[in-house]
């Protein structure tokens, strides 16, 4: 996931406010966190190591999800998305009006 800054602090607070019971969750998503920066072209530069988390080799998704984005190797995402597309939709779309 991709946070802007503000979005990413209120993140970081409801993880780090949840339970000891979820402790190696927080340190999956807070230890693992790292702050970006776009080059002189805009572009962001991932790090190896997230790139190497993430599954990402070369081709890339990157998706607006509201507050935040998610990147994507694309294969890996294609992969997903057809996997949702062939099944059913979920329930809380029965009564959203597109």
């Amino acid at each position: 996931m991709v946070f802007p800054r503000p979005e990413w602090e209120k993140f970081r607070e409801r993880i780090a406010a949840l339970p000891m019971s979820a402790q190696w969750w927080k340190r999956i998503f807070l230890g693992n966190a790292m702050d970006v920066e776009m080059d002189s072209t805009g572009r962001v530069l991932v790090s190896p190591e997230l790139r190497e988390a993430a599954g990402i080799s070369r081709d890339t998704m990157l998706l607006g999800m509201g507050n935040h984005f998610e990147l994507w190797d694309k294969p890996t995402y294609d992969a997903q998305e057809a996997k949702a597309m062939q099944g059913n939709m979920p329930d809380v779309f029965k009564d959203f009006s597109f």
